[in-house]
C-alpha cells in the first residue's frame, strides 16, 4: 500500500517514520531541509517538495499540517485527489470529514472517502492514543485499513466525530497533565532528600507500575488503590491530603477546560 503524508513535522515525521516499516511511503513538504533529515534517518521513506506530485498513485493521503494549513493544502490538491481510489487523512485539531468534504466538494472533489484522525506525540515512540472518526463516504473496508494505520503508532478508538475533541484533551493535552504530575511527584522526592535525577526516576517508574497494573490486571483505578491502602496507613494519609486539596475536581475540570467555547 502506498501511503503520502502531507506535512514532515514532527508528528508528520513521527507516522511517517513507523509506517514505512508497513508500507510505501512519500513524504512531502516545503522544506527541503527537513526532508532531507527525514530520508538521511529513513532511507526507505520517498521524499517531494511537490504536493501534487506526491499523491499521485497514493492509496492514502495523510495532511499533517497545522489546521489553518489545512484549506491551503486542500485547495491545491483537490483536483488531483481521485476520490474512487484514495482516502483522505485529516490529522489537524478541529478539521473534521465534514469540513474537508466541503472544501473538496467547492473543488469539484465530491464523495471523497475522508478519515478525521487525532494521534497524540507519544506517537513517535509507537505509543500514541489516537482517535478516528469516519466521513459518510468510508466504507468498512476503508476504515478498517486507516484503524490498521493507527495501530502501527500505539492504540486507537474510533469515536463519533463529536467525541474526538474530548479525546484530544484527555490523550493529547493529557500527556502535558501526566507531566506535571511527574513533576510535582519529583519535587516532592527532592523535598523529601533525593538528587533531582533520582526523583524523575522514581516517580517514572512508579506511573509505569501503576499502569502495568491496571492493563495487565483489568482491576478499576480504586480497587488498585484499595490494594495499597491500609486502615490507619500512610497512604491514606496522602489519598486524604489529594482529596483535600480538590485533586479530582482539578483534573476533570482541566479536561473539560478545552471544551468550553
Amino acid at each position: 500500500m502506498k501511503v503520502t503524508v502531507i506535512g514532515g513535522g514532527n508528528m508528520g515525521g513521527a507516522l511517517a517514520k513507523h509506517w514505512s516499516e508497513a508500507y510505501e511511503v512519500t513524504v512531502a513538504d516545503r522544506s527541503e531541509s527537513l526532508l532531507e533529515k527525514i530520508q538521511s534517518e529513513h532511507p526507505n521513506i520517498k521524499i517531494s517538495t511537490n504536493n501534487i506530485e506526491a499523491i499521485k498513485g497514493a492509496d492514502v493521503i495523510a495532511i499533517v499540517v497545522k489546521p489553518w494549513v489545512m484549506e491551503i493544502v486542500l485547495k491545491e490538491i483537490t483536483s488531483y485527489i481521485v476520490p474512487s481510489k484514495q482516502i483522505i487523512c485529516s490529522v489537524a485539531a478541529g478539521v473534521t470529514s465534514g469540513h474537508v468534504n466541503e472544501i473538496l466538494s467547492a473543488g469539484g472533489c465530491g464523495g471523497a472517502p475522508v478519515c478525521y484522525c487525532i494521534p497524540n506525540i507519544a506517537a513517535e515512540f509507537g505509543q500514541s492514543m489516537s482517535f478516528i472518526s469516519t466521513g459518510k463516504y468510508v466504507t468498512p473496508e476503508q476504515k478498517a485499513t486507516i484503524v490498521s494505520m493507527f495501530e502501527n503508532v500505539g492504540a486507537v478508538k474510533v469515536v463519533s466525530e463529536d467525541l474526538v475533541a474530548s479525546g484530544m484533551m484527555m490523550a493529547s493535552c493529557g500527556i502535558a497533565y501526566v507531566m506535571r504530575f511527574i513533576r510535582a511527584m519529583t519535587e516532592g522526592g527532592i523535598e523529601m532528600g533525593f538528587f533531582s535525577g533520582d526523583a524523575k526516576d522514581i516517580a517514572i517508574q512508579t506511573m509505569r507500575g501503576a499502569i502495568a497494573l491496571l492493563s495487565e490486571t483489568g482491576m478499576h483505578p480504586e480497587e488498585a488503590i484499595d490494594k495499597v491502602t491500609t486502615p490507619g496507613g500512610v497512604t491514606i494519609k496522602g489519598l486524604n491530603e489529594l482529596d483535600h486539596a480538590g485533586f479530582n475536581s482539578a483534573v476533570i475540570r482541566c479536561l473539560k477546560a478545552g471544551l468550553n467555547k
